[in-house]
């Protein structure tokens, strides 16, 4: 098999949530196969330094600040792209936040952020991106589920309910996008290294559970997702469609 079927020279990935954490890790994944990465977040200072350290790697990078869950600036974005000439070839949908109450205490504007964040922005940005890719007949969505896309857990229901939506808008996707040359997968990662799980990771009784929860004993790192990513976002996947691969240590294939 040809390595030129994960080449990404002369591609354009837009992935949302990508100054730090698995978003920064699947960007320089992206790079280091050629594509050229457009790293968003809505701290500009903090996404400025991430493309200047991604471009001082030797990478092309730049980046567009807006809010996921701003609609408008969305659009905004987007337009901007059209007048720079900026084709979004690959999109990774990955921006999102942790909420961890019990049902009984959460207020429903806490369970909309989640919602928002993690669900709705992946349909807004999918369909403002799949609108372009449909006009040149190609392109990649790559929506970042979780363990919590088929597996229910105490206390983060809405985040549950959004990855459980991110499993099933990734195959709504396929089923009508297909036809234009699109391809929609997700990935499911587990327990990984991230700032968001800083707090688990600290505490002794829940790191001893994940790692005795998980066949492979540990948790993953954000970098350990960039394979993935490349493959989906290749032409080694371009009949692959509608799938959510999990990457997690083997987790949610035991008991």
């Amino acid at each position: 098999m040809s390595l030129k079927l994960f080449d990404l020279t002369g591609r354009t990935a837009l992935i949302t949530g990508s100054s730090r954490g698995l978003g920064r890790a699947m960007a320089e994944g992206l790079a280091a196969c050629g594509a050229k990465v457009v790293l968003n977040g809505s701290n500009e200072a903090r996404l400025a330094q991430a493309v200047d350290e991604m471009r001082a790697a030797g990478f092309a990078a730049e980046g567009a600040c807006f809010d996921v869950t701003d609609e408008t600036a969305i659009c905004t974005a987007f337009d901007r792209f059209d007048a720079e000439g900026l084709e979004i070839d690959i999109l990774v949908n990955n921006a999102g936040i942790q909420f961890r109450k019990p049902m009984l205490e959460l207020d429903t504007a806490d369970w909309q952020r989640v919602i928002d964040v993690n669900l709705t922005s992946a349909f807004v940005i999918g369909r403002e991106a799949a609108k372009r890719m449909a006009q040149r007949g190609s392109g990649k969505v790559i929506n970042i589920g979780s363990l919590t896309s088929d597996l229910a857990r105490a206390t983060v229901a809405p985040y549950t309910v959004a990855k459980g939506g991110i499993k099933m808008l990734t195959k709504a996707m396929a089923a009508e996008w297909g036809e234009l040359g699109i391809q929609s997968n997700a990935i499911a990662p587990g327990y990984m290294l991230t700032d968001m799980n800083e707090a688990l990771v600290s505490n002794p009784d829940f790191d001893a559970w994940v790692k005795g929860r998980t066949p492979m004993r540990r948790w993953g790192k954000p970098e350990e997702l960039a394979g993935l990513a490349i493959f989906l976002a290749s032409d080694a996947s371009n009949y692959v469609s509608g799938q959510l691969i999990f990457a997690d240590g083997g987790m949610s294939s035991v008991l």
